[in-house]
């Protein structure tokens, strides 16, 4: 299944879109798409449903983020080694681990706006995905069954907020708009190997990262097992996992987003999404 929600921000309702690409109404079946809805029987719910008597939603329409509001929005850092040296940083023994402000979720095509006091805005497309099964300490084997589904996710960062200063890179990671998520989430079984993905994302029309989850240091499997011998993983937390080289920080010299830059990003069968920068009010 690909789970959304559509609609105006803050009155989203939930969708899925169909086999043959027309987008259906769920919100005669579910009141939302929020964190309880990713448990894997409400799961097993929607997917048994007969499509073809949802509600087709007609004409173009915004998509919000997939998920309303996760309880926990988890970030892993350096997860590509070649993302790690462009940084200057040493590849971890074992995944840097951060979290993102679940407020400073939007929608795959909503605009990044750049926060008053920001100089240094940059890009990372990213794969993520929610979890659909509570996880503590789990092996890796048994892992990739708590997962609910896939999701892009691009992890706008604030560099000078995020390493400039002291403290944790959360600082540069939580303004508003900078977790664009979505379009859909594509729920796990049509999803049978997540290290075989490929990543993109362009800067006006310019390629700028190219890459493939065949190359994290941690694989998804690694991470749901590593945070969970850390931390209880709820349904419907998100967790966005690396991105590959080519970020604005690692150029020579560094590049930054500005007011009408457009960024169009990425995941092989997971959608695409593409904001436009914003100076904030």
């Amino acid at each position: 299944m690909k789970l959304c929600r559509f609609g105006e921000a803050g009155a989203e309702r939930p969708g899925l879109m169909a086999s043959d690409g027309s987008l259906r109404d769920l919100g005669a079946i579910i009141g939302d798409l929020d964190a309880a809805a990713y448990d894997q029987p409400v799961l097993d719910r929607l997917r048994a449903l007969d499509v073809a008597t949802l509600p087709e939603v007609k004409g173009p329409v915004r998509f919000g983020p997939p998920i309303h509001r996760p309880g926990h929005f988890i970030a892993i850092g350096l997860n590509y080694a070649d993302h790690a040296a462009e940084s200057g940083m040493p590849v971890p023994a074992e995944p840097v681990v951060f979290s993102k402000a679940p407020s400073c979720i939007s929608g795959p095509n909503d605009p990044v706006i750049i926060p008053a006091g920001s100089t240094k805005l940059d890009w990372e497309v990213e794969l993520a995905f929610v979890i659909g099964r509570r996880a503590w300490q789990v092996s890796e084997a048994e892992a990739l069954s708590h997962v609910a589904g896939y999701l892009i996710c691009n992890d706008i960062s604030e560099r000078a907020w995020q390493i400039e200063g002291t403290g944790q890179w959360i600082k540069g990671k939580s303004a508003p708009t900078f977790g664009p998520l979505g379009p859909f989430v594509v729920t796990a079984d049509e999803i049978p190997d997540p290290q075989a993905l490929d990543l993109t994302l362009d800067l006006n029309g310019v390629r700028t990262q190219t890459g493939s989850t065949r190359t994290m240091i941690f694989p998804v499997a690694t991470l749901v097992s590593f945070l969970s011998q850390l931390m209880v993983l709820e349904p419907g937390d998100v967790v966005t996992t690396g991105t590959p080289p080519g970020v604005g920080m690692g150029k020579k010299p560094p590049l930054y987003l500005k007011p009408g830059d457009v960024m169009e990003l990425g995941i092989s069968g997971l959608g695409t999404q593409r904001q436009v920068v914003v100076a904030g009010s």
